[in-house]
């Protein structure tokens, strides 16, 4: 049985969070960067670490083992940020994604993608574009659009341009806090 609306041959890009493969249609994959220090913007939700500097543009990026409920990203040699754009009041959006690292771009016939699993009605899971099938791994496909709400991506807006804002005054970088909290 395969997902309504995926009739051909799809790419991906996958990508880890702690020991599950993740994936997302490459359309939606601008980039993907090594990690960088973040600026930090105060009272910004706590999946979202900071922003960074991209060509001259501010770009959030969000820490996706947060935005799971897992815990929070050990940065080492392998973490990347992936830049995707999304969709919000009809305009599009840059955003960076932290994972824990990126796997490699496939694809996948349609009957290799079942629907994603209906869990009852209290767990939300239409974030969930299917679930791709590889070798013997399940590959978790996400519906970029669909991982963020609507009001998620207001706070993402409103810290870029709080963020602009600190770039005249001295910006915190991400490393500093942690180095001084022994989060890391």
């Amino acid at each position: 049985m395969s997902v309504p609306g995926i009739t051909k041959t799809s790419q991906y890009l996958s990508f880890k969070l702690d020991e599950e493969i993740y994936a997302m249609d490459i359309n939606n994959v601008r980039e993907v960067l090594d990690f960088t220090q973040m600026t930090k913007v105060p009272r910004m939700p706590d999946f979202m670490r900071g922003v960074i500097n991209l060509r001259g543009g501010v770009v959030p990026v969000v820490d996706l083992r947060l935005k799971f409920g897992m815990e929070k990203t050990e940065i080492n040699v392998d973490t990347c940020i992936i830049i995707i754009e999304v969709s919000f009041d009809s305009e599009e959006t840059l955003l960076g994604i932290m994972v824990d690292s990126v796997q490699e771009v496939m694809s996948l016939e349609p009957d290799q993608i079942e629907p994603a699993p209906r869990i009852g009605t209290r767990l939300k899971t239409e974030f969930i574009k299917g679930m791709g099938k590889k070798d013997n791994d399940f590959i978790i496909i996400l519906e970029s659009r669909k991982v963020f709400s609507a009001e998620e991506l207001a706070v993402v807006q409103v810290s870029e341009s709080e963020a602009q804002l600190l770039e005249t005054d001295h910006p915190v970088q991400d490393g500093e806090d942690e180095e001084n909290d022994g989060d890391l």
